[in-house]
Formats: structure tokens, C-alpha cells, sequence
């Protein structure tokens, strides 16, 4: 019993202690120990996502931070890139030059009227040709004349093929009048007399170690037309003939001079009136000067149109090579004086060629990349150039004044017309007037110095055709 009473006293005095600590528990709102439990772990589950999205959090603030440093550090690559393909990192002192050069061009077409058909078409390309651009080996940006698939390389095409010069002829003769050539035709001779200068410009370049298919290519400069010029070179020094095989076994082509040779030929047509005067007043006295010519006759209808036909099949007899340039230049005549097809030959002498003259001038200029053009032989190109335009003047000359010996007084030529035997048309005609004018303001030899100007067209053709007959 006792037992019984302290077990219960003992039980009392636990309830008592309970409730005086845990007053809440003791008014009947307890909770088991699986519900305590639960409140625990829902407590840490709450702790663990809290510390979840706080890392998360913590992880997306790194992650943007990173994302703007690769941003920066793209952009930064860009930069450097962008400056990498840009002119300014590729410019060198070559590109600056050739720039120049073109713009000098421009200069000389609008400043002084030097042939601005073909100086500026020109320029322009001379500085197309030259804005430098990103170059590396396997790299094909498609931007440079000589980069395969660029806009540029199409148009060159005309060039490389020997496209573009015939149909330049195809124009000339559509605007040429062989008329004064035709009632006087001896002084023909006075044409073929000026191509001296093509083959002792030959001669020079083979002595300068130029190879014979180049030196022909250089020689050709004398004749001072540059369409035939740009034929010749284009399948004489075209960059892809093979003329040897190296001790290795390879093969040996031979040079791209077609913008050297074609810059050098343009050049000298465009100074005709500052190279040409000095040589004639050399070799002429005042009195030969003052020699008055009697006036040309008239010519038939019917000779305007048979000299094309005649002149065609006797030069390509001659000359079977020289037919893409003849051929095109006695057809441009022919549609010119049959009278029948007025369309044609006014499409051929305005829109035809203004055009290719354009794409011409403009691919020739582009050629001229700065480290292509800027060589030891564009330096002996050009000073080759211009000793065979100054022969090719003085033969002109010289050879009026050795027909002369064989002349009576009535028929005697002024040999002031021989310097017209270059094929420079119709400048040289021009500089001839211009100097008798100056000597007798009533002496008019423009008339008589078309005739060997135009036979310097043929002549130059022809000497091309038989350059290319022993060098092909």
C-alpha cells in the first residue's frame, strides 16, 4: 500500500514539475512525438530549399558575370579582326604609290585633256586595283583582279582572252574615213615606215634578257595603240605560257606584263603632243615645215566600200594572225560606208565602245596591283616604251623625207605627216596640224596626216600578226 502511494506521489509530482515547465503542453495542447518529428524535418526542408535557391542564385550571378566577359572578349576578337581585314592594316608603301599614280591619271585626263577616255577609266582602276586588302596563302577573299571568282576576274577575263580589242576596232573603223588614205594610198608607207620601232624594240628586249615571246609583247608598245598593245601581250606574256622547264622538272612561264605593257602603251598615246613635237622639229627644217600639200581628190562611193573588202583579204593574206583586229576593223568600216546599216555603225562607233572602253580602262588600271606592277621590268618596260614610240615617230619622219627625193615639186610631202605613221588616231593627226599651223597659220595638214595615221592602225595590227606567227 505504501508502495501503491509513493508510486502515485511520485507520478503527482512529475505531472506538477511538467506543467510548471511546460504550462502549454499542460492545458491539453501537446503534440505527439511523430508530429514533433515532422515539424522538425519540415524545418530543415524549409533551411535546404532556402539554401537551394541562394546558390542558384549565387550560380545565375555568376554565370551573368561571365556571360559579359564573353561578350567583352568577343567583342574585343571582332575588333581585332575587323582591323586585320581592314585597308589600313594591309597598306604598304607600294599600295600609297600606285594610289597616287592613279590619281595623277585623273589629274592629267581633267587638268590637261590627255585622252580622258582612257586615263580616267583608268585611274579609277589603277586605285581599284590597289586598296589593300587581307592576303594569305589558302585565303580567297574574292576582291583582288587576280583573286579567282571575284568580280574584278570576270571582267578581266576580256583582257586575258583578247576579247576587249577587237571589238575596240570594230568602233574605230565604224568611225574612221579611209578617205584620205584611199586617194593618196602611197603614203601607206609612211604607216608601215613608223613600225620600225616595233621591231628594234624587239631586238632591245631580247638583248635585255627578256624572253622572245615577252620581248615581242614589249615591242609592240612603238605602234602607240593600246588595244593592239593589250592583243599582243594577252597571248604573248599572259602569265600561263609555258616557254621552259626548270632543273626540277617544273615548268617556267612566262612573266604577266599585260599591265605594264598596256599602262606604258595608254601612256604614251595620251603625251603623243608632249613626246612628238620636240622629235619633229629635230628632224625638219622651217622650210620642210612650211611645204604645202596639194588637196586630196574626192573619192567614190563605191571606193569607201571596196577598200574594207580589199583591205581585209589583202592584210589577212599577209598577216593571217592579225584577223581578230583587222577583221573587226574593215567590218566596223563596212557597216559605216555600205549605207545600210546606219544602226549597226552608229551602235559600234557610241555605245558599243564607250562600253568596253570602260571595262577596258577599268580591268587594265586593276591589273596594276602594287606587287605585280611595281618591278624592276615595269621600270625597263617603260623606258623601252618610250624609246620605241620616239623611233617609231622619227622612222615616220625620216622615211616622208627620203620619198621626197623621189618627188617632184607638185607632189612633195610635208615630212611633218610621217610623225602620224603611229596609230595614235587621231592624236598624231592632231599634233601634225597643230605644228604646221604653228609654222604657217593657213597650212592645214590634218587631211593629209589621217592618211598614215590610220595606215599606222593597219600597219600596228599587221606587225602584231607576224610577231605572233614566229613567236606563238
Amino acid at each position: 500500500m505504501k508502495r501503491a502511494l509513493t508510486l502515485t506521489g511520485v507520478f503527482l509530482i512529475i505531472v506538477l514539475a511538467r506543467w510548471v515547465a511546460f504550462p502549454d503542453r499542460a492545458t491539453g495542447s501537446v503534440v505527439d512525438n511523430s508530429s514533433a518529428t515532422e515539424q522538425v524535418i519540415t524545418s530543415r526542408g524549409e533551411l535546404q530549399e532556402n539554401t537551394e535557391q541562394e546558390n542558384k542564385e549565387q550560380d545565375i550571378t555568376e554565370q551573368e558575370e561571365s556571360g559579359q566577359e564573353s561578350v567583352m572578349e568577343l567583342a574585343e576578337k571582332g575588333l581585332r579582326k575587323f582591323f586585320k581585314y581592314s585597308g589600313f592594316r594591309n597598306a604598304t608603301a607600294g599600295h600609297l604609290i600606285m594610289i597616287v599614280v592613279g590619281l595623277f591619271f585623273i589629274f592629267l585626263a581633267i587638268r590637261y585633256d590627255y585622252e580622258p577616255l582612257l586615263l580616267i577609266p583608268i585611274g579609277i582602276g589603277i586605285i581599284f586595283g590597289n586598296i589593300p586588302f587581307f592576303q594569305a596563302e589558302g585565303v580567297n577573299m574574292q576582291i583582288g583582279i587576280y583573286q579567282e571568282g571575284s568580280v574584278l576576274s570576270y571582267l578581266y577575263f576580256g583582257v586575258l582572252k583578247g576579247v576587249y580589242p577587237p571589238l575596240i576596232f570594230l568602233g574605230i573603223g565604224a568611225m574612221t574615213d579611209f578617205s584620205s588614205l584611199i586617194s593618196r594610198p602611197k603614203l601607206m608607207l609612211l604607216g608601215a615606215a613608223a613600225q620600225v620601232g616595233i621591231f628594234l624594240t624587239f631586238l632591245g628586249a631580247l638583248a635585255l634578257g627578256f624572253h622572245p615571246q615577252e620581248a615581242g609583247a614589249i615591242g609592240i608598245i612603238g605602234g602607240a595603240d593600246g588595244p593592239t598593245a593589250i592583243f599582243l601581250s594577252s597571248r604573248l606574256a599572259n602569265g600561263m605560257n609555258i616557254i621552259g622547264t626548270a632543273a626540277n622538272g617544273d615548268p617556267v612561264f612566262v612573266k604577266n606584263l599585260i599591265g605594264p605593257i598596256a599602262i606604258a602603251a595608254y601612256s604614251y598615246m595620251a603625251l603623243v603632243p608632249v613626246i612628238q613635237p620636240p622629235i619633229m622639229r629635230l628632224l625638219t627644217s622651217r622650210e620642210e615645215r612650211l611645204i604645202r600639200m596639194k588637196p586630196p581628190r574626192a573619192v567614190s562611193k563605191l571606193e569607201k566600200i571596196l577598200f574594207p573588202l580589199i583591205g581585209l583579204l589583202v592584210t589577212t593574206f599577209i598577216s593571217p594572225n592579225s584577223l581578230p583586229l583587222l577583221g573587226m576593223l574593215f567590218f566596223g568600216n563596212l557597216l559605216k560606208e555600205s549605207g545600210v546599216t546606219k544602226r549597226l555603225a552608229d551602235t559600234a562607233r557610241t555605245s558599243l565602245i564607250d562600253i568596253v572602253t570602260i571595262m577596258l580602262g577599268l580591268t587594265v588600271g586593276a591589273s596594276t596591283q602594287a606587287d605585280r606592277f611595281l618591278t624592276t621590268d615595269s621600270l625597263v618596260i617603260f623606258g623601252l616604251g618610250a624609246l620605241s614610240f620616239m623611233v617609231a615617230t622619227a622612222g615616220g619622219i625620216v622615211f616622208a623625207k627620203v620619198m621626197n627625193l623621189f618627188s617632184n615639186e607638185e607632189n612633195k610631202l610635208n615630212p611633218l605627216i610621217g610623225a602620224a605613221g603611229v596609230s595614235a588616231v587621231p592624236d598624231s593627226a592632231r599634233v601634225v596640224q597643230n605644228m604646221g599651223l604653228r609654222e604657217d597659220p593657213t597650212n592645214h595638214l590634218l587631211m593629209h596626216a589621217m592618211a598614215p595615221n590610220v595606215a599606222g592602225v593597219i600597219g600596228s595590227a599587221v606587225a602584231a600578226g607576224i610577231l605572233l606567227s614566229f613567236l606563238w
